[in-house]
């Protein structure tokens, strides 16, 4: 198989809408019927940008004395509302954690980001290129605001669920959007600097090939010098260099050139610090996580002094909080359990 080929199939950490990697999380065992039945999923949408945005508004079936309620963000990637793409089915990362926060009283709202599940790239399709930051963004704080008016929400008690990537845009709701959150619970977040994730990411699999004898020294030493003048590139005008070697030029492709400097931007742990003091935040990782290292969420905890916050450390539970200790990316799509360590704490959290 190609050098080219080879690295392509395996880099798939944090990319845009190409991306072949999902972040995502384990599917909740079924309530009970008796539990089930007081609460509904509602098909809803909402308008931004000159798009529609389709969700799902899980709540009681019946109103009553109002509630608490989170906004579910996903993490990168094609991820939909429920946790899953066309390219993995199964993971249901948000589904679930709908599903036992409403077991603790708690409504949610998730919703479909652009290019993902029924929203599609709506008015983005001919100029994907042109997709940044902010587009993702103004879909959070639409969402959020669109929960704060449901019919029987506290608006006094919204918190911002996100998972991986989706935590830097809980991050940024809860210190930018006129709507106000309560809290934030950050899921294996994105800890660090986009770039710099990438680049380590490409060089431990790098040095596992070389390892592996499918590349050469030489090689992997060629494709990392490439990564780090694409890094240079992007961050000093929002380009990339063509003709990228070994499966580069499909994780930094020109068409998510603009996203990833943009993103690229915002330091996880400077936009933590500017969380209001006292701010209520849940942090999780796990020595299983293959994505997000416990050290990675310990940097972004530096800039969390002021508020707080509740770091809770898994053991054996992937990064998409699975019960799951083998550290591969194979058993995502897998029925396995939900964690049971962080339902504890999400359902405490987001009371």
């Amino acid at each position: 198989m190609p050098v080219r080929s080879r690295l392509t199939s395996c880099l798939c950490a944090f990319t845009l809408l190409t991306a072949a990697y999902v972040d995502g999380a384990a599917a909740a065992p079924p309530a009970a019927a008796s539990v089930q039945a007081r609460w509904v999923e509602e098909e809803v949408s909402f308008r931004v940008d000159g798009m529609t945005v389709y969700g799902t508004w899980r709540h009681p079936a019946r109103a009553g004395r109002p509630i608490p309620a989170v906004l579910l963000i996903a993490g990168s990637g094609p991820t939909d509302r429920d946790g899953n793409s066309a390219l993995l089915s199964g993971v249901n990362t948000l589904k679930s954690t709908a599903e036992l926060l409403s077991k603790a009283g708690v409504a949610s709202l998730r919703y479909d980001k652009l290019g993902t599940g029924k929203t599609g790239l709506g008015p983005y399709a001919d100029k994907v290129a042109e997709v940044g930051v902010g587009v993702f963004e103004r879909q959070a704080q639409a969402a959020l605001a669109f929960l704060a008016r449901r019919p029987g929400v506290d608006r006094r008690r919204l918190t911002a669920i996100g998972h991986s990537e989706g935590a830097l845009f809980a991050l940024l709701l809860a210190t930018r959007s006129k709507t106000p959150v309560r809290g934030v619970a950050l899921l294996q977040p994105l800890s660090r600097r986009y770039l710099d994730v990438i680049s380590a990411q490409v060089a431990a699999q790098l040095r596992a090939q070389a390892q592996a004898g499918l590349i050469t020294e030489a090689q992997a030493k060629e494709i990392e010098e490439a990564m780090a003048r694409a890094v240079a590139s992007l961050r000093a005008d929002g380009t990339v260099p063509p003709n990228l070697p070994g499966g580069l030029s499909s994780l930094l492709s020109p068409v998510n050139a603009k996203f990833l400097s943009e993103i690229d931007r915002l330091d996880p742990p400077k936009v933590a610090a500017r969380l209001k003091p006292r701010t209520p935040a849940l942090l999780s990782c796990s020595d299983a996580d293959i994505q997000v290292s416990c050290a990675d969420v310990e940097h972004l905890a530096t800039g969390l002094r002021k508020a707080g916050t509740t770091f809770v450390r898994l053991t054996g539970v992937s990064h998409v909080l699975k019960e799951d200790p083998s550290r591969t990316a194979e058993h995502y799509g897998d029925p396995l359990p939900y964690s049971r360590q962080l339902k504890k704490a999400l359902q405490a959290f987001a009371r």
